[in-house]
């Protein structure tokens, strides 16, 4: 099973790249982001019972979602879940769709500014209408950097440790974290689903946290963004996000701002210049985390193999 998955990991990723999101409502993550948008209307309970109702179907959300997945790892024949596997585990990460919606604000942005203010507030909840050129790019790369661990080393790691049940679990809490979790009519409901996405994500981000700093490191560019980790990391709410995204900018030598709320990293030079510098991160550490996790199964395939554990 181990040497199964060593294999699935990289075919996951391989499919990612060439394909992307396909953009379709019976996408499996779609289907569960439109169960979690039914029980997760505020007007179908009352406020009394929503903070049971939040954890109650957190746990049965995860428990549907994550059941075919199991299914195929433990009882399809190792050729069919060669073949079926990669594309289940593609289903809860994304990489290539992250970089086309960074690059996607930038290319408007050359074109229109309203234009890429549109564009951003499709990766962003915050208000877009009102940014500015440099503001609108902090955004999407932003979002770029926190979904570094969202949508690329935790479904990893969970691969990792628990196969694609795993995976498949994080992707339907951090899904519901990304419709849930918020601090207005959604809170009562949503609490828990905050909760269990900074808990999924404590260590993702901080193993996340440390590749970058390596590859920085190789690049000449540690100090600065061993700065802005060290300084800029907490400004932004919540345990996990602002890790990458502090030594993203500081590596890079870019600013993030989120307006009336924080700043992060250093202007050295423009986003629209340090952009680039951003997405070869991003992939150094997708690549890196990768094979970390592949040769982790290998070895563990092999010492199960040998020893019978």
């Amino acid at each position: 099973m181990f040497a199964i998955d060593a294999l699935i990991l990289p075919l996951a990723l391989g499919i990612d790249r060439i394909m992307g999101d396909p953009k379709t409502r019976f996408h499996p993550v779609a289907l569960i982001g439109s169960f979690i948008g039914w029980w997760g209307r505020t007007d179908t309970w009352p406020p009394s019972i929503q903070r049971g109702v939040g954890v109650v179907m957190w746990f049965f959300t995860v428990t549907i979602f994550a059941i075919p997945f199991f299914l195929a790892e433990h009882y399809l024949p190792w050729l069919l879940l060669l073949i079926f596997g990669p594309v289940l585990l593609k289903c809860c990460l994304a990489w290539r769709s992250l970089e086309e919606h960074a690059r996607s604000v930038g290319e408007a942005l050359s074109r229109d500014l309203e234009e890429a203010r549109r564009e951003a507030a499709l990766m962003v909840s915050r208000e877009t209408n009102q940014l500015s050129d440099e503001q609108v790019l902090s955004a999407a790369y932003e979002s770029l950097s926190e979904n570094l661990v969202d949508s690329i080393i935790s479904p990893i790691f969970y691969f990792g440790l628990f196969g694609l049940a795993g995976a498949a679990v994080f992707r339907a809490a951090n899904t519901m974290d990304a419709m849930l979790g918020y601090r207005d009519e959604r809170e009562r409901i949503g609490w828990f689903s905050a909760r269990m996405d900074d808990l999924l994500n404590f260590i993702p981000a901080r193993i996340a946290g440390v590749l970058l700093l390596m590859y920085f490191g190789i690049s000449g560019r540690f100090s600065p963004a061993y700065e802005a980790y060290k300084w800029d990391r907490r400004k932004r709410p919540g345990f996990n996000g602002g890790i990458p995204m502090a030594i993203l900018a500081g590596g890079a030598g870019v600013q993030f701002e989120k307006p009336g709320k924080y700043l992060m990293g250093t202007p050295e030079r423009s986003l629209k210049e340090g952009g680039p510098e951003i997405i070869s991160a991003v992939r150094a550490v997708t690549i890196t985390f990768t094979l970390v996790i592949m040769m982790a199964l290998i070895i563990l395939g092999s010492m199960t193999k040998y020893t019978g554990i």
